[in-house]
């Protein structure tokens, strides 16, 4: 029988159609690889620097110059940017609505010299090099004051809203916190000052004690499959002790989030046969106090928890989800999470 499912961090309502009981094998799709075929004249393989923007920031292991050969990752101004990074963001009104410029930044994280090389097949180490990549520019906007956030998330195949095949990630910067990452904000602040407890952290012992939703975790991190799904397969990493912004987990974590990201994508790629996909890494907004409201996000620090989020492509929305904001899920989490881990690795 159907069930509907609530999302404690989001208060949104899911609807988990256990009778259609889909498995891997019945979400038929053309292996996202198939597109990266064919790699001549694309703007981001090495050699071709002088197709992009200037670069911002790389990991150069030896002494090369900017925008030439040599780079591990390499991070460029998007050629297309939804937001531009000049001028101020001039809050106006037009009667009830409320308009700014379109302030903000807009940054492509190229994640390897190779043309057709994922992270499910990369070294962990150059993995580690894209998570550096993510840390660096996030610290060095956020020091603009007129962003309030800055999201960075990877499209994984033309269903997902890839344009290139070559793997790469995107950040964008904006002078305003979306919709749903300050409801996530605002219900974990609400659950903080009711129990004094991080929602997130109760989730994760709450998973790590049951164990049915697990997929993978090592020492300072855990994946699971999230108890209200919107999607099948979808998938949450998260660290395992309380930390409220990705760019202050220490160095030497990372190698291990690097893993525990190429564990969980190595196995949506065998068991669903390499399919789109889409991650979002939901971290703290910027903490710069704002005129009028300082003390807007005080608490962030005890109630939030940074996560990332990564959610295969594999249904549609159709008439009803958009008209009534209510996931249709084919798939458990509980028979996602059983397949994921029966993967081997």
């Amino acid at each position: 029988m159907p069930e509907l499912r609530k999302d404690p961090i989001s208060e949104r309502w899911v609807v988990i159609a256990t009778e259609r009981g889909k498995r891997p094998t019945d979400f038929s799709s053309v292996p996202v690889s198939e597109e990266s075929k064919g790699s001549k004249g694309c703007p981001f393989d090495e050699g071709n620097e002088a197709k992009t923007p200037p670069e911002i920031a790389a990991w150069r292991e030896a002494d090369t110059s900017p925008n030439t050969p040599g780079w591990d990752v390499r991070v460029v101004n998007n050629l297309f940017p939804a937001l531009v990074n000049q001028g101020e963001v001039n809050r106006t009104g037009m009667g009830v609505y409320d308009m700014m410029s379109g302030i903000g930044a807009h940054e492509v994280i190229i994640e390897t010299p190779q043309h057709d090389l994922c992270i499910p097949d990369m070294p962990d180490e150059q993995v580690e090099k894209i998570l550096w990549a993510y840390k660096q520019r996030i610290l060095e906007i956020s020091k603009d004051q007129r962003f309030r956030y800055v999201l960075v998330f990877k499209n994984y195949g033309k269903t997902a809203g890839a344009s290139l095949a070559h793997p790469h990630s995107q950040l964008i910067a904006t002078p305003i916190t979306p919709r749903y990452v300050k409801l996530e904000l605002s219900n974990s602040r609400a659950y903080f000052l009711e129990k004094e407890r991080c929602i997130f952290c109760d989730i994760i012992r709450q998973e790590l004690g049951s164990g049915e939703r697990i997929v993978y975790e090592n020492e300072y991190f855990v994946a699971f499959t999230p108890f209200a799904s919107r999607f099948p397969f979808e998938v949450w990493l998260l660290p395992r002790r309380h930390e409220h912004g990705f760019e202050i987990m220490p160095d030497q974590e990372r190698i291990l989030l690097a893993r525990c990201l190429k564990d969980i994508l190595k196995r949506l790629k065998i068991a669903l046969n390499d399919p789109p996909f889409n991650y979002v890494l939901h971290t703290c907004p910027n903490q710069v106090a704002r005129a009028g409201k300082p003390a807007y996000w005080g608490t962030i620090q005890y109630d939030f928890h940074w996560h990332i989020e990564i959610i295969p492509r594999l249904t549609k929305m159709a008439g009803f989800e958009w008209g009534s904001g209510l996931y249709i899920n084919p798939t458990s989490p509980e028979q996602a999470a059983k397949f994921l881990r029966e993967v081997k690795v």
